[in-house]
C-alpha cells in the first residue's frame, strides 16, 4: 500500500493566500481555484473587478490540471499545434492558468487563474502552486 500527502484547508489557505499576494502585487484582478487530486473544490477567491465567468473558468482550469497531472498550457498548446481531435477531450479548461500542486513528487491538488492573459494567469498560478516548497 502506498501513501501520499494531502490538502488540508490550512494548504488550501496558504496556496489562495500566496495567489492573492501575487495578482494584487501586479494588480490584476483574478480568480482564485484551488482543487484536490481529483479535481474536488477546495478553495475560490474571486478578487473585486474580476468577471464572475472567472470563478467558473478559474475552477475549471484548476480541475483539468489535477485530472491530466499537467498544467494546461500543455494542452492549449497540443491544440494549438493542430491536434484539435484534443478538442473532443472530457476536459472543460484547456486554457493556460491550471497548474498542478506537487508534493514530494505526486500531484496533490492543482490551482487555477482566470481573469487576465494567458501568461498572467499563469503566473499567479505558479507562485501558487509553488508556496508549498518554500
Amino acid at each position: 500500500m502506498q501513501s501520499k500527502a494531502i490538502l488540508t484547508v490550512i494548504e488550501a489557505t496558504q496556496i489562495l493566500e500566496a495567489a492573492r499576494v501575487e495578482a494584487e502585487k501586479n494588480l490584476w484582478m483574478v480568480a482564485i481555484a484551488v482543487v484536490d487530486d481529483g479535481g474536488h473544490p477546495l478553495a475560490l477567491l474571486r478578487l473585486d473587478g474580476c468577471a464572475p465567468i472567472g470563478a467558473y473558468i478559474a475552477t475549471e482550469k484548476a480541475r483539468t490540471a489535477a485530472l491530466g497531472r499537467r498544467e494546461t498550457k500543455q494542452y492549449e498548446d497540443m491544440i494549438n499545434g493542430g491536434r484539435t481531435a484534443f478538442l473532443s477531450a472530457p476536459l472543460v479548461a484547456t486554457l493556460e492558468g491550471g497548474v498542478p500542486i506537487v508534493v514530494d513528487g505526486q500531484v496533490v491538488g492543482a490551482v487555477g487563474v482566470s481573469g487576465v492573459k494567458p501568461d498572467q494567469d499563469s503566473q499567479v498560478a505558479k507562485a501558487a502552486a509553488n508556496s508549498l516548497n518554500g
